[in-house]
């Protein structure tokens, strides 16, 4: 671990993770996830974020330096389902979009507790039938998402293999994949997590199932089903509570004959990935992300 991931942590746990703790007002917490994205996550230049509308739903086109005609990378943002959005998630996702040479297409789904499940699920499968109907072929498209994203990329990635037409793979970073909370590291880890207070997964969970079983497949897709599921990438930290989210996650996907690769970070914040610029370890998950973005699009490793 380096000596910036160790200030940075240290610096989470007396800042980040005690305002958490407090705020109960999804108000307040969606400015203080635009503030912190203004404040801590560096931009990379030359940076193109353009408008526009998918599936009903606002949304950016990121790209940073060349890329990669008609691969996409869909990226569905973080932020508890209650915060976040595509201007929260724009600096490191054009850092990723840069090192992979592609485009990154973030929308803006809806949030709970004004929009509970299944709402940003049923904005994410409009977004991409609408690249379809685009002309982007399913083998185009990377499906991404962090944290409660990274649940939610999983939940549409589940649908789109039901139907027989699932995308060239998925990556996720620390998702949220079972809101039931049953994950041995929510108890182990609650101490050692330096970003999310474990005591109050339960109640942001309830947030956004609304009137919904948390075991409900399309809310948990820990418990959902994988059909000729496609490559997938899983990172997380060794130290976070959301960690068995990621490694039981990966567990059900291989029991659908998935390629998965799980890759674990000691002593990393949840999605330690938003501060590349900041801390080498950010980079280098960033990098091995573009790395297998780009194997799963079938594009060459770059130089």
């Amino acid at each position: 671990m380096s000596l910036r991931l160790r200030l940075l942590g240290r610096l989470a746990g007396l800042l980040a993770k005690p305002q958490m703790a407090r705020v109960i007002d999804p108000d307040l917490a969606r400015g203080a996830m635009e503030r912190g994205a203004v404040l801590f996550f560096r931009m990379p230049p030359f940076v193109a974020a353009l408008p526009l509308v998918l599936g009903g739903r606002p949304a950016l086109s990121v790209r940073s330096g060349p890329a990669a005609r008609g691969a996409l990378v869909l990226h569905l943002h973080g932020g508890a389902h209650v915060a976040g959005g595509p201007r929260t998630h724009l600096a490191m996702m054009a850092r990723f979009a840069r090192l992979a040479g592609v485009e990154v297409i973030l929308p803006d789904h809806r949030l709970a507790p004004e929009h509970p499940h299944p709402a940003a699920l049923t904005d994410s499968l409009a977004v991409w039938d609408d690249l379809i109907a685009r002309g982007h072929a399913p083998g185009q498209i990377v499906l991404s998402g962090d944290s409660a994203g990274g649940g939610l990329a999983l939940s549409l990635l589940a649908r789109l293999c039901a139907r027989g037409t699932p995308p060239a793979g998925l990556i996720a970073f620390s998702p949220w994949t079972d809101l039931t909370g049953s994950g041995a590291s929510i108890r182990e880890n609650a101490a050692t997590d330096p970003m999310l207070p474990a005591e109050r997964l339960d109640e942001v969970a309830r947030l956004y199932l609304g009137p919904h079983a948390a075991n409900d497949p399309d809310a948990s897709p820990l418990f959902a089903a994988f059909p000729g599921c496609p490559p997938v990438l899983l990172h997380c930290s060794q130290s976070e509570i959301l960690r068995d989210d990621s490694l039981r996650m990966a567990e059900r996907l291989r029991g659908f004959g998935a390629e998965v690769t799980v890759q674990s970070w000691p002593d990393a914040l949840h999605v330690w990935h938003f501060f590349d610029g900041w801390v080498p370890e950010a980079r280098a998950a960033l990098s091995d992300a573009a790395r297998a973005a780009r194997r799963m699009l079938s594009l060459p490793d770059r130089q």
